[in-house]
């Protein structure tokens, strides 16, 4: 990681669960050195404790970045014990869910730059995807938040923290979406008589691969499908069901998305 004021300054990780995990497995791979990260975690797992960094030590005095990676019902006890670090130019990066950039900006300052995040659980592989906005004091934060998390996937920019909770509902929360699809999918192998191994095997290379094509082709989803469904035949005797527009996908996915962006809202508000 080429990051000269990190180098040079540190960074802090609050918190250091599945995510915060994944993102400093990303750090340390691409170059960070492990004696610039300091890591705030109460119950430190042993690949932590292998890893070099420092671990519940004392923070330096102004890090470049703090990343704040608690669950959201910690806030209350995991904040204040870093607000001394706000006011300066020190850049906050919370990947927490349901809080918002005014929440942080009552602990640390509005002029402080505060870079919220919401990522997804395939960060876990590498192969996640990050939507990103900040404050007005942190405008100029957004390429280095950018670069730290690019470390676990895909990273965009959203034109207004008001998306973010639409975001919550389509990629922080679509991996449940997908999970369920490979378990349904598998089901209704089981129940034309595959075994439930080979139904699972099936169901997973199969929405791993497509997932992966969708990615790599110049066409996109709808010419995708298109191709490779033949008239009369059996893809299409699938996608009837499926696109039916009073029971399939076109009317599901829009209201599971729209169910998960809207506890989203509720819970910012909470």
């Amino acid at each position: 990681m080429r990051n000269t004021r990190i180098a040079a300054q540190g960074l802090v990780l609050l918190g250091c669960g599945k995510m915060g995990s994944a993102m400093l497995t990303g750090w340390l791979e691409s170059g960070l050195p492990a004696d610039k990260v300091w890591v705030i975690e109460p119950v430190p797992s042993l690949w932590l404790r292998g890893t070099g960094v420092h671990i519940n030590e004392d923070l330096p005095d102004a890090p470049a970045v703090v990343l704040v990676a608690v669950k959201p019902q910690m806030m209350g006890d995991a904040l204040p014990a870093i607000a001394a670090l706000g006011g300066g130019e020190t850049v906050f990066v919370s990947i927490a869910a349901g809080t918002s950039l005014a929440r942080y900006e009552q602990t640390f300052g509005a002029d402080t730059p505060i870079v919220r995040a919401m990522p997804n659980t395939p960060a876990a592989i590498g192969c996640g995807i990050t939507a990103i906005c900040a404050n007005d004091a942190g405008q100029g934060a957004l390429d280095e938040a950018a670069a730290l998390l690019s470390a676990v996937g895909d990273v965009v920019v959203l034109e207004s923290e008001a998306q973010m909770d639409a975001v919550t509902g389509v990629s922080g929360s679509g991996p449940a979406y997908v999970f369920h699809m490979i378990e349904t999918l598998a089901a209704g192998g089981e129940a034309q008589g595959l075994s439930p191994e080979l139904a699972m095997q099936l169901a997973k290379a199969t929405v791993a691969g497509a997932g992966a094509l969708a990615m790599q082709s110049d066409d996109d989803p709808t010419q995708l499908r298109i191709n490779v469904t033949s008239p009369n035949g059996t893809t299409q005797a699938a996608l009837e069901v499926l696109m039916n527009e009073q029971s399939g996908f076109p009317v599901l996915l829009p209201r599971a998305v729209a169910a998960a962006t809207g506890r989203s809202r509720e819970l910012s508000r909470d």
